[in-house]
């Protein structure tokens, strides 16, 4: 049984994996070690791996030592399914990197497009066996706050459906603006991808994945779970 940590901007995702199946996952707000702990009960960890995009987390591996015989730590300098081609690989968010594992490990040999809407929305490439990077722009919360804080009226829409394009109201028109937006921007991601790589797959993952594919009108593959797939196969490459 492996622990899976995948310690973002907003939470704290952990799922427990046995042969390649998730058997449990749970969100959390930080990584304390007594939550984790109850969440894993008294299971028998063969392995553990952490990636984070934030903060000090030596008091979480030193719980993990005491619980998983193999500990590994995500970052660039880890073992990876291609090159990296990267000018700051010291800043790349190892979720990104996980990701971008976890659609190779799905499409072996083929050139993707990797995007994970969530916080961010992040698009990244893998072409030629090579990480090649990608683009980082605000998730569909963050648009929405924007346009709630940065100006004086606008409300702050909550609303994902149900809307109209075009809005009859503002709260509709800034949810079709805030989603259809976000959703064009991906599209066009694809239509460029797939003009220079025809054969290429595009893949996507995140919290606001299942709300955004089918408005993509077939044009992606949906794998909710393709961070924590990816992170899974990278604990078995890595220790």
């Amino acid at each position: 049984m492996n622990l899976i940590i995948d310690i973002g901007n907003t939470s704290v995702k952990a799922a427990l994996v046995s042969e390649g199946v998730i058997i449990s996952q749970e969100r959390f707000d930080s990584a304390d070690p007594e939550m984790l702990g109850m969440f894993t009960g008294r299971r028998r960890l063969s392995g553990a791996i952490v990636s984070s995009v934030s903060g000090d987390q030596s008091e979480l591996f030193d719980w993990l030592r005491t619980r998983a015989g193999r500990v590994h730590h995500l970052t660039s300098r880890s073992l990876y399914p291609f090159a990296i081609d990267y000018m700051t690989p010291e800043t790349l968010g190892t979720d990104r990197l996980a990701a971008a594992a976890g659609a190779v490990n799905h499409h072996p040999g083929a050139d993707l497009l990797v995007i994970d809407a969530g916080s961010a929305l992040t698009v990244d490439q893998v072409t030629g066996g090579v990480y090649r990077g990608g683009s980082i722009s605000p998730g569909l919360a963050m648009r929405f706050r924007a346009l709630h804080e940065f100006t004086g009226k606008l409300p702050l829409v909550t609303k994902r459906t149900g809307f109209t394009v075009p809005g009859k109201t503002t709260e509709d028109a800034i949810a079709g603006g805030v989603i259809t937006g976000l959703v064009y921007e991906i599209i066009e991601y694809i239509r460029t991808f797939k003009e220079k790589y025809h054969n290429s797959v595009a893949v996507i993952t995140g919290g606001d994945s299942g709300l955004v594919t089918p408005l993509a009108g077939g044009r992606l593959l949906h794998y909710p779970d393709l961070v924590t797939e990816g992170l899974n196969f990278l604990l078995e490459t890595n220790v």
